[in-house]
């Protein structure tokens, strides 16, 4: 089974600063708008944007900033994110917590049904809206692609 490491971010936006190894307040999120499920990053990678690579986590309860999670990735939606003169790759990883009962069945983001994909990339083309950046979904594809995601964002 293939693993990937997860360090936790929080309900609000936090930004990891490695040089001085501390969360960052990045962004609060409106009344009444939350992160669906846990929300971090994978350490050690840089995505496209410039950040860590993205991970959502469906796990059984919720864990807390600065928490390093065993995760199995089911998917990714791959997105771009900008305004309309310039636009860049941000993909978020899908992921089960290892020992999520819950979430045991779940294989491939495909078992999640494509009512509760749809919601998933609704929340993050309004979350980007929040900050006036336009968020696109380029497709959705499968824990082979998730994994190859990290591979390329250990660099």
């Amino acid at each position: 089974m293939s693993l990937l490491r997860l360090q936790k971010a929080a309900a609000i936006s936090l930004l990891f600063d490695p040089d001085e190894h501390i969360f960052e307040l990045k962004k609060v999120l409106p009344a009444g708008m939350t992160f669906p499920y846990d929300f971090g990053f994978v350490p050690s990678t840089k995505a496209d944007d410039g950040d860590p690579v993205d991970v959502l986590v469906l796990m059984d309860e919720p864990a807390f900033p600065g928490c390093v999670l065993t995760c199995r990735p089911i998917g990714v939606i791959e997105g771009e994110q900008g305004d309309k003169k310039e636009k860049e790759r941000n993909d978020r990883i899908i992921a089960v917590e290892k020992d999520a009962h819950s979430w045991a069945d779940i294989k491939t983001i495909n078992d999640l049904g494509k009512e509760f994909c749809r919601e998933l990339e609704e929340f993050f083309v309004n979350y980007h809206k929040l900050s006036g950046k336009e968020y696109r979904v380029l497709g959705v594809k499968g824990p082979d692609q998730a994994r190859k995601l990290v591979k390329s964002g250990m660099r």
